[in-house]
């Protein structure tokens, strides 16, 4: 027997099967899925960068 997969939506939490008949997973629905990509196309998320100090930033480079 195949065991049930349940996970949360990423967006309001509520929990789903995660089946191929699960159009919008792993949202829950349209709604989250569009919400979360409204929240990409106005860059709400972000992945923080570490500065590399071996690496001179556009003001320490000279224009010749």
């Amino acid at each position: 027997m195949k065991e049930r997969r349940l996970v949360a939506c990423p967006q309001c939490g509520k929990v789903v099967e995660w089946t191929a008949q699960s159009a919008f997973r792993p949202f829950c629905s349209e709604r989250c899925k569009l919400v979360d990509l409204g929240a990409w196309a106005a860059e709400a998320y972000r992945v923080p960068v570490a500065d590399d100090r071996d690496e001179p930033d556009a003001s320490e480079t000279e224009t010749k």
